[in-house]
């Protein structure tokens, strides 16, 4: 596994590579935020195998899961460094079985917009080694795979 460095917030903002999109989602953001931290959470997503959680519940700032992605050809370990319950939360990229990256983070924003109604905001933020720099076309196909297996899960609102 190749350590990467940690990030915070501002991260974020500053990153290589951002990617990121906005889903209306046709359910409450209560059941939204279930499915984002159940046991193999993202298994919807088809180049993704489903986060397995190697931290105990109740979840929070520190908590860690494991990822295989790339079906399975890559496996990240993720650490939490920003956790609102039932509203946002956020990881960084702690080790990875691919050189591919200096520092990775997601960040998952869901809010409610209707009793029934929600949106999800899903942000990647990349920092790619010089190996991994010629890859941003194939990580922007990915990740828009990624984009579109969610909308195709989430009933559209």
């Amino acid at each position: 596994m190749f350590k990467l460095a940690p990030v915070n917030a501002a991260f974020f903002d500053a990153a290589p590579w951002r990617f990121s999109d906005s889903f209306e989602i046709r359910l409450p953001a209560n059941d939204v935020w279930a499915e984002l931290i159940a046991d193999g959470a993202l298994s919807f997503c088809r180049s993704l195998r489903g986060a397995r959680w190697t931290s105990p519940r109740p979840f929070g700032v520190g908590a860690t899961r494991t990822m295989p992605a790339l079906f399975g050809a890559l496996v990240v370990d993720e650490i939490y460094f920003r956790w609102e319950e039932g509203t946002r939360q956020s990881f960084y990229v702690e080790r990875a079985s691919l050189p591919m990256f200096r520092r990775f983070a997601e960040d998952y924003v869901v809010e409610q917009t209707s009793p029934n109604t929600s949106r999800l905001t899903w942000t990647l933020a990349l920092d790619p080694t010089p190996l991994g720099r010629p890859g941003k076309a194939v990580n922007s196909l990915i990740i828009g795979g990624l984009f579109k297996d969610t909308r195709r899960h989430f009933p559209q609102a």
